[in-house]
């Protein structure tokens, strides 16, 4: 399940250019990082959406209009996200790999935010798929494994084979009358508890490296509220 350029894009580009400081306070020790997860985690974004801006604009590219021709889109996606082979790479316990690049303007807005980018990588991967390994063993139940079958046979056509995305009518149908909406739910607390156990060096990392990325947003951030400031002023 390799990162593809449309579904970075997408993620970067839904993100709001104004800087949300909510409850942030600056003390002698340097600016603070938001109190609550949510507005930490669109401070992160909006500082790296910042520095993806100006590496583009280094290069004389911006996220701010579409690309007139489709070399021009070209020389955007390659500015973005790299080019050539990807250099990291990691196959998750669904047997999904995840691939992406270390150059590029994403990259290395990652790589000032977060001071490895390797390292992230590797444990944003593994703590973005915790839920998806979760499920992935549930496989090897047998109660999961008979509901599933029901699934597959409410699914499907009478006589053809399931389609391989249902419409969301029949999804929703065949969920509750195989029941395995509902064993889910019950299993997933469970396999989720073990898959954290399994991964908790890579929830390390993680939450160290997010730490690390968040006081260093704040800091690259800092300089943007006071200019705000004497614009406002």
């Amino acid at each position: 399940m390799p990162f593809t350029p449309a579904h970075i894009r997408r993620a970067v580009c839904t993100l709001t250019a104004a800087v949300l400081l909510t409850g942030c306070v600056t003390t002698d020790a340097g600016p603070a990082v938001p109190p609550t997860p949510r507005a930490q985690d669109e401070l992160l974004r909006t500082v790296e959406r910042t520095l993806v801006d100006r590496c583009l604009g280094d290069r004389g590219l911006t996220l701010a209009r579409r690309p007139e021709t489709p070399e021009a889109d070209h020389r955007l996606q390659a500015a973005l996200f790299g080019t050539g082979p990807r250099e990291l790479s990691l196959t998750l316990a669904t047997g999904h790999t995840v691939t992406a690049h270390t150059d590029g303007c994403l990259a290395t807005a990652r790589q000032t935010l977060y001071g490895d980018q390797k390292r992230w990588f590797r444990a944003q991967v593994t703590v973005d798929n915790l839920r998806a390994e979760a499920h992935h063993r549930m496989k090897d139940d047998p109660a999961h494994r008979a509901a599933l079958a029901r699934w597959n046979r409410c699914a499907g056509p009478p006589g053809r084979p399931r389609p391989e995305r249902p419409e969301p009518a029949v999804v929703a149908r065949c969920d509750t009358e195989s029941g395995l909406a509902a064993l889910r739910a019950r299993l997933e607390p469970t396999e989720l508890a073990k898959v954290r156990a399994l991964r908790g060096g890579q929830l390390t990392t993680y939450q160290q490296l997010r730490t690390r990325a968040l006081r260093r947003a704040a800091e690259l951030s800092a300089p943007l509220t006071a200019q705000e400031g004497n614009n406002a002023s």
